[in-house]
């Protein structure tokens, strides 16, 4: 078989068309490009960009590595962080049980079966795009995202197409507020990107030392103590970089929502009862998040 092409075989309870559906649902992504059987994203491993595309046959996921004969050193890299992404790993007949044990929710077994937690490896990226993401409604966030991305991130071209990469703590530690404040971003989230970016870039922070602290309150914490980053930015870091299974980003607007589309609370006060929801979900709460915000497609 060729360097340039890894298989993986598919787990149980996978779709990769709900995780294709996930990562295309309209928004200006420009961190890979999705289209009905693939997705194509750049990344950089051993100081190297690698163009690769993702798409599956009846058994398998098929990645294959498009800019480069690879080292075997990258294709485990790559291997990694696919299974990584795309949470290929995680058994989810016990999440589902819980499910079809509730009869609001289990419809989503058949509904949505096969998603994944799609996740953002990078928690630098993770942290970023979670504060972009505050406060403003998703079109907006992805432009905010597109416009620092395209100024500031390498990028890798491939048959006339452009694929970016996120940028580099290190880069974004040295810009200043007024240069994102021109691309439309505010004062706060411009100061809060650069602390963050700072934090990262001189050691004080890494996913690494955050995985080495024990416990969810520590993690939070670690992460709180940071300028801009509040409980909700904390958690979505660690629900879509660490996987922390119990990180709920308590107060979002689409998690309320689905929550009272499906009769679980009529107001947000109500905060009583979606702990009682998740409760019942233990081990799964991030899971259970996913397939909340899945619902609101179906509205």
């Amino acid at each position: 078989m060729s360097k340039s092409i890894i298989l993986i075989k598919k787990p149980a309870l996978f779709s990769f068309e709900e995780c294709l559906w996930f990562l295309d649902r309209g928004f200006d992504e420009c961190l890979y490009r999705v289209n009905k059987t693939e997705v194509v994203k750049a990344l950089i491993i051993d100081d190297k960009p690698i163009l690769f595309s993702i798409s599956q046959n009846d058994e398998e996921l098929v990645i294959k590595i498009l800019s480069r004969n690879p080292t075997t050193s990258q294709r485990t890299a790559l291997l990694r962080y696919v299974t990584d992404w795309l949470d290929l790993n995680t058994n989810l007949q016990p999440f589902y049980k819980l499910l079809l044990a509730n009869k609001k929710l289990a419809y989503m077994c058949h509904d949505f079966k096969g998603l994944r937690l799609i996740g953002i490896p990078d928690l630098f990226e993770a942290l970023c795009w979670s504060i972009i993401g505050q406060q403003i409604n998703l079109t907006f966030a992805y432009k905010l995202k597109r416009r620092m991305v395209e100024a500031y991130g390498q990028q890798v071209e491939f048959e006339g197409l452009s694929y970016h990469l996120f940028p580099e703590p290190e880069r974004l530690a040295q810009i200043t507020i007024p240069e994102l404040r021109a691309m439309q971003f505010s004062d706060k989230k411009a100061e809060y990107v650069i602390t963050v970016a700072k934090a990262f870039a001189s050691g004080q922070l890494s996913k690494e030392i955050l995985q080495a602290t024990t416990g969810l309150q520590a993690k939070q914490e670690m992460l709180t103590q940071l300028k801009g980053i509040g409980i909700w930015t904390a958690n979505y870091a660690l629900m879509k970089s660490l996987r922390e299974p119990s990180s709920i980003p308590h107060g979002d607007v689409g998690l309320l929502n689905a929550l009272a589309n499906h009769g679980v609370i009529k107001d947000r006060s109500e905060t009583q009862k979606v702990e009682n929801l998740f409760k019942k979900f233990k081990g799964w709460e991030s899971y259970l998040v996913i397939y909340l915000w899945r619902s609101l497609a179906k509205q």
